[in-house]
């Protein structure tokens, strides 16, 4: 959390209409900086350090009474459908996207910016609320770790967010194993619809990542080939995400297809009746999630897919309510731009009529040193000549989130590694490209270190409202939608289908589903489907595997190179670290 340049930590009223409550106010609780953990330590200690004001105080500096909360303990809420359905006539307020360039596996802090950002603008009086994704359990316990930010740049309380928070993630796999449940009883009971159980095409789920999970044997006088995928991978979860109430809910899990009968015709699972009765396991799951910040911001935490295997966005009930209640908004979407900015627009802004007014594309020196050929074990030392050639990977990230129409800027997520010749030689590349580069360490400094970020973001979003331009239309053919994404974004040649995949878009076709965008589901770590090709990765083919059809979240699912749905865990995992200490506190949660 950030203080005063005196040092003594403050806290300051960015919602008030007195001008006399200026960005250092009143004291936080008489602590100090000093007395706070120090940059660096542990994320956890860090986040335990700052006790959270009960949600109630919280949510009135978003005009919420207390009675139009419903209350999870005292630091967490979510919000009524009834009260989320008052707001739909309110002015909206401007909204922020977060996004970054092709990521290293430790991330290169988009959250952490996020939440910097949201702080920053705070404390220059901004009514300002933040609107994130849940984290998974895989993450936490695989390789990448949790997904409430880091340093003095995280929402709490931190270790509830990253576990069990307020039980959407249970309640999505409840409610997709329900309906495979459902169809494997349906077969059980003599099949009256017919379905053609080589021709199942909904599995199962689990929030974790577990590799020996992904393809199974099931069935009991009806055996058939099945596997689990990730909860944030479900379809279900996007339904979540991209419904705009309980009744668009329901309507878009009857819309599920599951399966395929003998004569060919699509299975839905309205046919099973399971729409119903997933909607009542989802009923509380859909209503958005109120938490805060360090520095006591508000925070809507909702609804997890992830950018490379789903469309990698928070929910759209939790991005309309923030923006019915905040005049400024500050979203991420996961990974690089080239995906969960790439979905932000083509798929949640196509489906929920949201137009961002700026984005922020956040870069780190190490990851453009790793675009610049630099090994990993390396990325810590100076090396200007490696951030220039890097540089290319932020160039075409650039001009890709100019496409959509929409002002940038570019923020620097600031580590203490950075050299301040390679901060010269990365604006010398960001003046080239015409655009602007702010330096920001709300890791280390809160939103005392966001400051500028924020002043310049707000600048943006004084700019005039822009018309929003998406990569393609509606009715162009399925595979061209994946051409386009290719080419103009991706930087590649071509596509390249196999036949299978080629097969599947042209039922789809067929089958009236033509005008759904695509959500191209590839590695995080390129803008090819290799994971070892790093910067520009130029004139690649880009391979499509297969696809999978989401009808009720309203897209297509498009398989490339080895991309797998259910991730697996390394070598090493994040799990191997945590633990409880001798108090029963939480240990090596990150």
């Amino acid at each position: 959390m950030a203080g005063s340049e005196g040092g003594e930590m403050t806290d300051y009223i960015p919602f008030g209409n007195d001008e006399s409550l200026t960005r250092e106010a009143l004291p936080l609780e008489g602590r100090d900086e000093a007395s706070l953990p120090p940059p660096g330590s542990p994320d956890i200690v860090i986040a335990r350090a700052v006790p959270p004001r009960p949600i109630t105080e919280v949510a009135e500096r978003l005009g919420i009474e207390p009675d139009q909360l419903l209350p999870i303990g005292h630091d967490k809420a979510k919000l009524p459908h009834d009260f989320t359905a008052s707001l739909a006539e309110r002015p909206q307020g401007k909204l922020v996207l977060v996004t970054a360039i092709t990521p290293t596996p430790a991330g290169e802090g988009k959250t952490t910016t996020t939440v910097g950002l949201g702080d920053g603008l705070s404390r220059l009086g901004h009514k300002a609320a933040i609107c994130l994704r849940e984290p998974s359990l895989g993450p936490c316990f695989g390789m990448k770790g949790g997904a409430a930010g880091g340093g003095r740049a995280q929402v709490i309380p931190m270790e509830d967010i990253n576990l069990h928070f307020t039980g959407d993630f249970h309640a999505i796999t409840s409610a997709h194993n329900l309906l495979s449940a459902l169809i494997d009883n349906h077969l059980h009971w003599g099949n009256e619809l017919g379905i053609d159980p080589e021709r199942i095409t909904w599995k199962r789920v689990m929030d974790m990542n577990d590799r020996a999970l992904r393809h199974l044997t099931v069935g009991q006088g009806v055996p058939r080939q099945d596997g689990f995928d990730i909860t944030a991978a479900s379809e279900i979860m996007a339904i979540l995400c991209l419904a705009s109430d309980l009744a668009d809910l329901q309507r878009r899990l009857g819309e599920i297809v599951v399966a395929r009968n003998r004569d060919g015709a699509p299975v839905l699972a309205r046919d099973l009746k399971a729409d119903g009765a997933m909607a009542v396991l989802l009923k509380q799951a859909l209503a958005p999630n109120l938490v805060q910040t360090l520095e006591h911001n508000p925070a809507f935490v909702h609804g997890g897919p992830f950018a490379n295997i789903a469309h990698g966005c928070n929910s759209v009930m939790a991005t309309r309510s923030a923006l019915s209640l905040a005049d400024i908004v500050v979203t991420e979407a996961g990974f690089g731009a080239d995906l969960g900015a790439e979905k932000f627009f083509n798929i949640k802004c196509r489906q929920a009529g949201l137009v961002p007014g700026a984005v922020v594309v956040v870069a780190t020196l190490r990851a453009l040193k790793m675009h610049g050929g630099v090994a990993r074990e390396a990325l810590g030392e100076p090396n200007p000549a490696a951030v220039r050639r890097g540089a290319r990977n932020l160039a075409r990230h650039v001009e890709n989130m100019r496409d959509f129409g929409v002002p940038l800027l570019v923020a620097v997520n600031q580590f203490d590694q950075d050299s301040p010749a390679e901060h010269a030689v990365l604006r010398e590349a960001c003046d080239a490209l015409g655009v602007e580069m702010v330096v920001s360490s709300h890791w280390r400094d809160g939103s005392r270190g966001s400051e500028a970020l924020a002043e310049r973001v707000a600048a943006l979003l004084d700019a005039p409202a822009t018309r929003l331009s998406l990569t393609y239309g509606d009715d162009v053919r399925l595979e061209d939608k994946v051409r386009a994404i290719a080419t103009r974004l991706y930087g590649a040649s071509d596509i390249s289908l196999e036949d299978k995949a080629r097969r599947q878009l042209e039922e789809y076709e067929a089958m009236g589903y033509g005008h759904l965008p695509v959500c191209i589901a590839k590695t995080q770590y390129s803008f090819a489907a290799d994971p070892a090709m790093t910067g520009l990765a130029a004139g690649h083919v880009l391979p499509i595997r297969e696809t999978e059809l989401a009808a009720g979240a309203g897209f297509v699912v498009v398989l490339c190179g080895s991309i797998m749905r259910m991730p697996g865990m390394p070598r090493r995992p994040a799990s191997a670290g945590i633990r409880l200490d001798d108090h029963g506190e939480i240990e090596g949660l990150s």
